[in-house]
């Protein structure tokens, strides 16, 4: 039996009605699918990616289940459709729908001062000045950031390099934030770092979802990995999403690749900073970029989502909750978060299209994220559609064109 055929029973058991073999594209016009395929496939065929499976329901039925180019380049290992990826900022919604369980279930507010929950980050202050002895001229927070805040990037924060820089994006690194400690040990250190800017003012891109990880690690009583196990990845059969690959399905990981004199360079190979290897269990548990995962699981999550929680008549999040994750969520000053996002706001660990025109006609409401090696989704409520495109490409640019375009072949 094929592992395509494999993966189409697997599938069927979420989808509402699975009828693919019958090419029936209900309301996608084929052209559309056709179109994202082929340019994808023209930049592998340039060799600038190397590979991507691409996955595409509408109103529960699956449109397209497409690998494409290489999962090894230099062996020429043919990508496959249950191929598994560094999902990196992929990650921060499931972070975000662990930490809205914990809502639903009473354990917080999203108005809750942060430091109610985690007192050991209490009193942060605001910097407005870093000295050459290290230390910091700061002023007081005009209020305590609220969970909200920190669930939409708003909180003070900022992020460690190299997505982050200046001298709190250094302290975070020489803090061990993000390094070889758990959670349970490196955030506490944050309490001697000030906030980056005054709370509720800006919309910076942070190190958030790590502390809404250790948020999650104290609201429960179990480890990050364990509550995301245990809430949400065997209710939703996510067989193959984890912090990393085990030794049985290493051989299924992709490489990863970014183009370099009219070639593809292997980049996961050669150090942390460029992907590392994800095939041991890490100690910190990074709930913004930490997980591995495949295009099918990551759909039956995205699933749940536009169904507004539910999934096989098994419930991960009230109604509720997902109306609260997929509306706007950023202060008043906040209008929108900006390049390289046009039209978009924040919701809670979703960024949530506010300008169709400015975002490649995507509608209003879409909500969606990526990761930093390409990989994407989108969710549409509007025509019920999900677009996850699965790739390990380390040139941001290049990750940013293929979005785009993916956009633009299915909404323009």
């Amino acid at each position: 039996m094929s592992n395509n055929y494999l993966i189409v029973i697997r599938m069927s058991l979420f989808f509402i009605v699975c009828s693919v073999a019958s090419n029936n594209f209900a309301d996608i016009d084929k052209s559309r699918l056709d179109a994202m395929e082929a340019e994808i496939q023209t930049l592998v065929d340039d060799e600038k990616l190397s590979g991507a499976v691409l996955m595409i329901a509408q109103q529960g039925e699956l449109q397209m289940n497409k690998a494409l180019g290489y999962k090894n380049v230099e062996d020429q290992t043919p990508m496959e459709t249950d191929t598994i990826f560094r999902i990196f900022s992929m990650t921060k919604p499931i972070t975000g729908t662990a930490l809205m369980i914990l809502h639903d279930e009473g354990k917080f507010e999203l108005n809750d001062p942060l430091e109610k929950h985690l007192p050991e980050l209490s009193n942060l202050r605001v910097a407005i000045a870093a000295n050459d002895d290290g230390t910091w001229e700061t002023e007081p927070a005009d209020h305590p950031l609220t969970v909200r805040e920190l669930m939409s990037h708003t909180g003070g924060f900022t992020y460690f390099p190299p997505i982050g820089n200046g001298p709190i994006a250094e302290a975070y690194v020489e803090a061990g934030i993000g390094g070889d400690a758990t959670l349970a040990e490196s955030m506490p250190e944050l309490k001697d770092i000030p906030l980056d800017y005054q709370p509720g003012t800006k919309w910076v891109y942070s190190i958030s979802v790590d502390i809404q990880g250790y948020l999650i690690e104290k609201l429960s009583g179990q480890t990050l990995d364990t509550f995301f196990q245990e809430r949400i990845f065997d209710p939703l059969e996510m067989e193959d999403t984890a912090f990393f690959v085990s030794a049985n399905k290493a051989h299924r990981l992709s490489g990863m690749y970014i183009p370099r004199n009219g070639g593809l360079l292997r980049t996961d190979n050669l150090g942390n900073s460029l992907g590392g290897s994800f095939l041991e269990k890490p100690a910190f548990l990074a709930g913004g970029h930490g997980l591995t995962s495949t295009a099918s699981d990551y759909m039956k999550f995205a699933q749940m989502h536009l169904n507004k929680g539910i999934l096989n008549g098994t419930r991960i999040l009230s109604e509720e909750a997902i109306d609260l994750m997929r509306n706007n969520q950023l202060p008043e000053a906040v209008k929108e978060i900006g390049q390289p996002y046009p039209g978009n706001v924040f919701g809670l660990d979703f960024a949530v299209v506010d300008n169709s025109d400015a975002f490649q006609k995507a509608p209003v409401g879409t909500h969606w994220w990526w990761g930093i090696a390409g990989s994407w989704f989108w969710i549409d409520p509007v025509t019920e559609t999900i677009v996850i495109g699965m790739i390990q490409n380390n040139d941001i640019l290049l990750s940013l064109q293929i979005h785009r375009a993916a956009r633009s072949a299915m909404y323009e």
